[in-house]
């Protein structure tokens, strides 16, 4: 396996990732184009064929990631004559058929989403972060992404009654649960799997570009510095980006000839060394 800080690879992810050696990937962070959407970019792929196209590149995912990696697929529902389409419900399922693990499902609150209203809906202020894995052991650093509970600690936690204090005790063996008295002499705390992040306003000229901070806290929670992490769709790099930044290796995927010269120009510039399509992206 190359050991390059990133690698760029041009092309229709199901087949350049036949290029990627098997079990070499640590953790997988994308975000496709949603159906129907991205069309000058990436010809966009209809609601009800969504599952279909999507399924070989499922598979090559299946092939690289190692047993104990972890898959994060950004997306979310798009509305078709007049009600939410089911192809996302759909993938999910059609994932566990092919033996993912629907492990957790993360949203992503956009803070600072513009209003918007229609006949019959407002405007979405969230998207999906489904987590697929391939066994139920896997890596996962939780403390590495634990947040300071401010003074939510410092007035109501040290107001507790004694009843407060003793009840719910945890079920599942984690030693927390509903206790609240757990958490008095802590500074922080483990987040819940709602992410509050603003979106990107410099996009980098990219259509959806997410903030760094999204794939920077998964990085964070499920890979530790010199791992490897994917993204076959990486459009302007953010994944790429947050990778590098937090000490992991990188392998980023596009067939925009347009945003695979932005990330070669970008990376370039801080001589990392890239594949051209027809290379191979072999093992060390």
């Amino acid at each position: 396996m190359t050991r390059d800080p990133v690698v760029i690879l041009f092309g229709d992810a199901a087949k350049v990732l036949t290029e990627v050696p098997s079990d070499s990937v640590d953790l997988i962070v994308t975000s496709p184009p949603y159906a129907d959407q991205r069309v000058a970019s990436y010809g966009g792929i209809k609601p009800d064929r969504y599952v279909e196209w999507f399924m070989p590149i499922a598979a090559e995912l299946w092939r690289v990631l190692r047993p104990t990696g972890t898959f994060i697929l950004n997306i979310k529902e798009r509305v078709v004559d007049g009600e939410r389409h089911t192809y996302v419900l759909e993938l999910i399922l059609e994932m566990r058929r092919r033996g993912w693990l629907w492990t957790e499902e993360y949203i992503w609150h956009k803070k600072n989403c513009y209003p918007g209203k229609w006949p019959n809906r407002f405007r979405d202020a969230w998207e999906r972060l489904l987590q697929f894995n391939k066994q139920k052991r896997f890596k996962m650093f939780q403390d590495a992404v634990m947040v300071p509970t401010g003074d939510w600690a410092k007035t109501r936690l040290r107001k507790l009654g004694d009843t407060d204090r003793i009840r719910y005790e945890s079920r599942v063996g984690s030693g927390f649960g509903k206790n609240i008295s757990n958490w008095l002499d802590r500074d922080k705390a483990y987040p819940t799997n709602v992410l509050h992040l603003a979106t990107e306003c410099g996009n980098r000229n990219h259509s959806a570009a997410f903030p760094e901070s999204l794939p920077s806290f998964f990085i964070r929670l499920f890979t530790e510095p010199g791992d490897c992490v994917l993204d076959p769709f990486a459009g302007s790099g953010t994944t790429l980006r947050a990778a590098k930044n937090l000490g992991r290796t990188a392998i980023g995927i596009d067939n925009s000839r347009e945003y695979f010269e932005r990330m070669t120009e970008e990376f370039s510039s801080q001589q990392f060394r890239l594949l051209e399509p027809a290379a191979t992206y072999g093992a060390a």
